[in-house]
């Protein structure tokens, strides 16, 4: 599982959430390429992507490969409703720093103004897993997502609260590597970033990392 090469926004620091739908910047094409040429070997199954172009772009040369590829607006991004497009001010910043609090304190349920809820994202993720798990006959899948939903997904994945997210750090084309065994998951990296060491040095990092 990976999370989206850079974008400008991610560079601006711009909020992107599923209602932008940006495409990579010449950053995020250099990770998409150091990632395909270290994990090329690997026998893909199927390739499942959000419905975001960012998303597919980061993985196109697995689809180009001829690798089944299925896009889910189940993996799209969380919506930050109001706040995307916007970029992260101070001002917006410490209101960040609330909502993710407010998360963390199983406010789950709670939504950014004109947006949806970490409950709202696990909800749409749950067919979507279910039926990524359930297909025995996929031994080896790739799944590119995005941030904050990464996180959720991990939640759901690993049986951790939603209110845990947090714990799960994401970065531009950084993996994920789990094992299902049938039952439970478990995770053998985390958040991997050494394929990507012959791209350009990594974008700074947004005020919050949403």
């Amino acid at each position: 599982m990976i999370r989206h090469g850079q974008t400008e926004f991610n560079l601006s620091g711009i909020v992107q959430g599923s209602g932008i739908d940006s495409s990579l910047n010449e950053l995020g094409m250099a990770q998409a390429s150091s990632f395909y040429a270290s994990y090329k070997h690997v026998s893909f199954d199927r390739v499942y992507t959000s419905t975001l172009m960012r998303s597919v772009q980061s993985v196109s040369s697995f689809i180009e490969e001829g690798i089944a590829h299925e896009r889910l607006a189940g993996l799209n991004e969380i919506n930050w409703g109001n706040r995307e497009g916007t970029k992260i001010t101070s001002e917006e910043n410490d209101y960040y720093r609330w909502l993710l609090k407010e998360w963390q304190n199983n406010r789950i349920s709670l939504r950014i103004e004109g947006g949806e809820s970490p409950e709202d994202v696990a909800e749409r993720q749950r067919p979507v897993i279910e039926n990524i798990l359930n297909k025995e006959e996929e031994r080896t899948v790739l799944v590119c997502m995005h941030g904050r939903a990464i996180r959720i997904f991990l939640c759901q994945l690993l049986n951790y609260p939603l209110s845990a997210m947090d714990m799960f750090e994401h970065t531009n084309l950084g993996l994920y590597v789990l094992n299902y065994t049938g039952s439970m998951c478990s995770v053998e990296l985390f958040n991997n970033l050494d394929h990507l060491t012959d791209a350009a040095p990594t974008a700074r990092k947004s005020p919050v990392n949403l």
